[in-house]
C-alpha cells in the first residue's frame, strides 16, 4: 500500500490540477476523462436525471453526493450502460458512449460495483475473480476445443486474480463459496473483481454501505491506492466523514440535478449543498458548530449504531438472522 507521504504528494497535485476550476455546476476540468451533456432520464411522470453538463477529472477521486431519490445510482446505471437516457450524451476517453452496452463500456474501461453486491455465491472467490478476465481465448468454441491455445492464458489470468486477493487480504478465502463471504468481505471482493479488467475509471456505488468499521480504513486505503495507480475513481457515499477524507472533489445531485460542485473542504459550506440536504427553508447556521460539522456527524452516526445494535439484539430475539437495507438512487 503506498504511503502516506506519497498519497499527499498525490493529493497536493491534483489540487493544483483543480484550484482553478470554478466552483459552480458543470465546471469544466482540465483533463476530463468522463464528459456527459443533457443527459436526461425519466420514468413515468418523475425526471429522476437531468444533468445539463458533468466532467470527471482524469486520476481524480470524486465523490457524488446528495440526499435519497437526487438520481446518483441512476446517473451511474447511465453512464455505465446498465439503463438507456431519454436525452443526451456522454464520453469516456473521448469515445461516445450512447448506445453502448454494459460490457462494452466494462471493455473500454470503465467499470463499476454495486451498493448490493453481485458476488456469485455458488462459485469459490477466486472463480469469482477469474470470471472477469477479458480477452479469454477459450470463449470461442473452436478455440475452447484446444486447450494449448488457451492454458497460457488461464494461467496468466489466475496469477492475476491470485495477486489480486492478496492485495484485498482475501487470499485465505481462495477456495471458500462467496455466498460465505461477509458483508465487507463481497465488498472487497467486487472491486477486485473489477480490478481484473485493469481500468481506467472504476465507480463505486457505496463502497461503505453495510461494512463494518473494522473494514472500512481498509476499504479507504485501497480507494486511495487506486488513485495512487493512476486510476480515475467515482463514487456514490452517504458517509461525509469519507468524503471529506479520500476525495479529490465533490459533486452534489438533488432532484436529478447537479446542484453544486468543488473541493471536499469547502463544497459542506455551499448554499445549495445545504438546502439539498436540509431542505431549502431550514434554519441552521453551518458555522464551527453545524449540523454537518464533524462532531455532529459523529454524534449523529452513534446514534444510528446504536439504533442498529437495538434492532439487532431485537431481531435475534424473534429468530431473525440478519436483514438487508435496499438502497435508493
Amino acid at each position: 500500500m503506498p504511503d502516506d507521504r506519497r498519497l499527499r504528494i498525490a493529493k497536493e497535485r491534483l489540487a493544483r490540477d483543480l484550484a482553478a476550476v470554478p466552483r459552480e455546476p458543470g465546471a469544466v476540468k482540465p483533463d476530463a476523462v468522463v464528459v456527459a451533456d443533457g443527459v436526461q432520464r425519466r420514468f413515468g411522470g418523475l425526471v429522476a436525471v437531468d444533468v445539463d453538463h458533468l466532467e470527471i477529472q482524469r486520476g481524480a477521486i470524486t465523490a457524488l453526493i446528495g440526499p435519497n431519490g437526487a438520481g446518483k445510482t441512476t446517473l451511474f446505471n447511465l453512464l455505465t450502460g446498465f439503463d438507456r437516457p431519454d436525452a443526451g450524451s456522454w464520453s469516456f476517453d473521448g469515445t461516445p458512449l450512447a448506445r453502448m452496452s454494459a460490457a462494452r463500456v466494462a471493455r473500454a474501461g470503465m467499470v463499476r460495483t454495486f451498493q448490493l453486491t453481485k458476488a456469485l455465491a455458488r462459485m469459490t472467490v477466486l472463480d469469482n475473480l477469474r470470471l472477469a478476465g477479458t480477452g479469454h481465448p477459450g470463449e470461442r468454441m473452436l478455440t475452447a476445443l484446444v486447450p494449448p491455445l488457451w492454458r497460457a492464458h488461464e494461467a496468466a489470468v489466475t496469477r492475476r486474480a491470485e495477486e489480486l486477493l492478496a492485495r484485498f487480504r482475501l487470499d485465505h478465502m481462495r477456495d471458500e463459496l462467496a455466498g460465505n463471504l461477509s458483508g465487507g468481505q463481497r465488498k472487497l471482493l467486487e472491486m477486485a473483481r473489477a480490478l481484473m479488467t485493469e481500468p481506467k475509471v472504476v465507480m463505486l456505488d457505496e463502497p461503505m454501505a453495510g461494512v463494518n468499521p473494522a473494514l472500512t480504513q481498509s476499504l479507504l486505503g485501497h480507494i486511495q491506492d487506486l488513485r495512487e495507480e493512476g486510476m480515475t475513481v467515482v463514487f456514490v457515499e452517504h458517509d461525509m466523514h469519507m468524503v471529506r477524507h479520500v476525495s479529490d472533489w465533490v459533486v452534489v445531485m438533488a432532484q436529478g440535478r447537479i446542484v453544486a460542485e468543488g473541493p471536499p473542504d469547502t463544497i459542506m459550506q455551499d448554499e445549495a449543498v445545504v438546502d439539498a440536504y436540509l431542505g431549502a427553508h431550514h434554519d441552521t447556521d453551518l458555522g464551527d458548530d453545524a449540523l454537518l460539522a464533524d462532531e455532529a456527524l459523529a454524534e449523529l452516526e452513534a446514534e444510528v449504531r446504536a439504533e442498529v445494535d437495538a434492532e439487532s439484539v431485537g431481531a435475534g430475539t424473534h429468530g431473525t438472522a440478519g436483514h438487508h437495507e435496499e438502497g435508493r438512487a
